[in-house]
C-alpha cells in the first residue's frame, strides 16, 4: 500500500482514503465549501449563491463530527476534531494517554506506532464515511499544539488575476517568501485565515442561517 506522508493531490495512500466513487473529490461544481468543528457549519452550502454549489451535489455532512465520535474505537483519542469541506473530511485526534509536553522523539514514535497499528481499521472507517458523506477521509494526530497529518488532499484551485494581484504574488516569489505563484497564493490564503478567523466564522454562521431559512421557505 502506498504510504507517503507528503500532501497528495488525489492519489496516494488510497487505502486510507475511502476507495470508491470519485476517488476523493466531490462532484464537479464551482466554488468554495464550508468548514467547521464537528461536522463543520456550512458543510453544505446553498444553491444559487455565487461561488456555491447545488445542495444536491453533496450529501449533508453536518453530523460528521457526531458520526465519527460514535464510530471511532474507544482508546484511540482523548478528543477529536472533524473538519469538513466539499472535497474532504479531516479527522484529527488527540492521542490518548500521551503527555502534551512529551519530547518530540516520543511524540514521533507514538504517532508512528498509532498509524501502523490502526491502519486497517482506519481504512474501514474511511470507506464507510466516504459512502455516507461522498468525500475523501484524511487522518492526523495532535499532541499539545503539534499536529501531524497522515493523509490529506492538496487540491488545485484555478483563478484569474489582474496585474496588480499578480504583482503581489511575484513580490513574494522574488523575495524568497514563496517558491512559485502557487505557493504565494497559498501563503496569502493562510495569512487571511490567521488574521481574519473571527470574521470568517461570523460569515460562515450567517451563511448557514441563510441556508436554513431558504430550506424552510416554500418549495417551487
Amino acid at each position: 500500500m502506498d504510504d507517503r506522508d507528503e500532501p497528495q493531490d488525489l492519489g496516494d495512500e488510497r487505502g486510507e482514503r475511502a476507495r470508491g466513487g470519485h476517488r476523493g473529490r466531490g462532484p464537479r461544481g464551482g466554488g468554495r465549501g464550508g468548514r467547521g468543528g464537528p461536522g463543520g457549519p456550512g458543510a453544505r452550502r446553498g444553491h444559487g449563491r455565487p461561488g456555491g454549489w447545488q445542495q444536491a451535489d453533496l450529501p449533508d455532512a453536518d453530523d460528521a463530527g457526531q458520526w465519527f465520535a460514535g464510530r471511532l474505537p474507544q482508546g484511540w483519542f482523548d478528543a477529536v476534531t472533524v473538519t469538513v469541506d466539499r472535497e474532504e473530511v479531516l479527522v484529527v485526534g488527540r492521542l490518548a494517554g500521551l503527555d502534551p509536553d512529551a519530547p518530540p522523539a516520543e511524540v514521533e514514535g507514538r504517532a508512528g506506532r498509532f498509524r501502523a497499528e490502526t491502519r486497517e481499521q482506519r481504512i474501514e472507517i474511511a470507506q464507510e464515511a466516504q459512502a455516507r458523506y461522498g468525500r475523501a477521509v484524511s487522518w492526523g494526530v495532535q499532541v499539545g499544539e503539534r499536529v501531524e497529518l497522515f493523509t490529506h488532499l492538496a487540491v488545485p484551485v484555478m483563478t484569474r488575476l489582474r496585474q496588480p494581484e499578480r504583482s503581489v504574488l511575484d513580490t513574494l516569489v522574488d523575495s524568497g517568501v514563496a517558491r512559485s505563484r502557487s505557493d504565494a497564493l497559498a501563503w496569502c490564503v493562510r495569512l487571511v485565515g490567521d488574521h481574519a478567523e473571527e470574521w470568517l466564522a461570523e460569515l460562515r454562521a450567517a451563511m448557514t442561517s441563510v441556508d436554513r431559512l431558504r430550506a424552510q421557505g416554500p418549495q417551487l
